[in-house]
């Protein structure tokens, strides 16, 4: 699954939901919790579980985020969302295994989790968090970076250095039981160099792809987080190498003056499906 864009959408506003039907992100998030007032809740949880049983998303992840455990709300949300079967259900912060046992008994043993790791608990309990992936159904870490700047009382905007370290746990917790990675939001709108940096940086830092709040985040996305030509081209020369008859059987192969290993023909053959897609 590629899945180098998530447009978050209040599940509130149908025209919203109607356009991101037609958008190239790879994941669409129907937002229950920050997006939606209060008194919109209810409204919401509809909408959503309406948006998901009508389908129309194409290759487009449907993903629903409920309200917070802490909420009142999302008890609902989750009942709602077990016979509504979207692609995955985001839990918003996630402090420990607990939170997402919860959320487990109350959605049902079917439908996927991600977790948004927005809290300093949830950063401390990232180990316990990957080991209980598959037990509970958990397929994607979410960095929830406005949140966890709150929690950690660090000035607005943050510092990016403040919060790399933990970006790049969440990381290695994704990589350690097989879990998609997708980074926090880019909170500028109207500020593309910022956004290309940052889609740029989480590459870098592993990240599969990005979360995004407005759709014309979304190409940058697509493209920071999918191979450039360079790597396609360096992929191709791996794959075509290993596949001489004179090395195929070799572990390790030189080429352009570098010593290439059966993982980085892994590293190619993924680069390479991830350009088909």
């Amino acid at each position: 699954m590629t899945l180098r864009s998530a447009l978050f959408l209040p599940a509130s506003n149908p025209r919203a939901i109607a356009k991101a039907r037609t958008l190239p992100s790879d994941a669409v998030i129907l937002d229950l919790e920050d997006a939606v007032a209060p008194d919109a809740k209810t409204m919401a949880r509809e909408a959503a579980v309406a948006a998901v049983r009508e389908g129309g998303f194409g290759e487009r992840v449907p993903v629903v985020r409920t309200n917070g455990l802490d909420s009142p709300h999302a008890l609902d949300d989750l009942a709602a969302l077990a016979t509504t079967r979207p692609a995955a259900v985001l839990i918003p912060k996630v402090d420990d295994v607990g939170t997402l046992t919860t959320a487990r008994a109350a959605l049902g043993p079917d439908v996927p989790l991600w977790a948004m790791i927005e809290t300093c608990r949830g950063i401390l309990s990232l180990g316990a968090i990957a080991r209980s992936a598959t037990e509970l159904g958990l397929t994607a870490l979410v960095a929830g970076t406005n949140d966890l700047a709150k929690d950690m009382r660090l000035p607005s905007p943050p510092a990016p250095e403040a919060l790399l370290p933990l970006r790049v746990q969440i990381v290695v917790a994704a990589r350690s039981a097989g879990l998609v990675a997708l980074d926090g939001v880019c909170n500028a709108l109207d500020a593309p160099e910022r956004l290309a940096a940052e889609c740029a940086e989480g590459r870098r830092l592993g990240f599969d792809g990005k979360t995004l709040i407005h759709p014309n985040q979304i190409a940058a996305a697509n493209a920071g987080f999918g191979p450039d030509e360079a790597e396609i081209a360096w992929a191709q020369r791996v794959v075509e190498a290993f596949t001489d008859p004179a090395q195929a059987a070799l572990g390790a192969i030189r080429l352009d003056g570098q010593m290439v290993e059966r993982l980085h023909l892994a590293e190619a053959e993924r680069i390479l499906a991830l350009a088909r897609q």
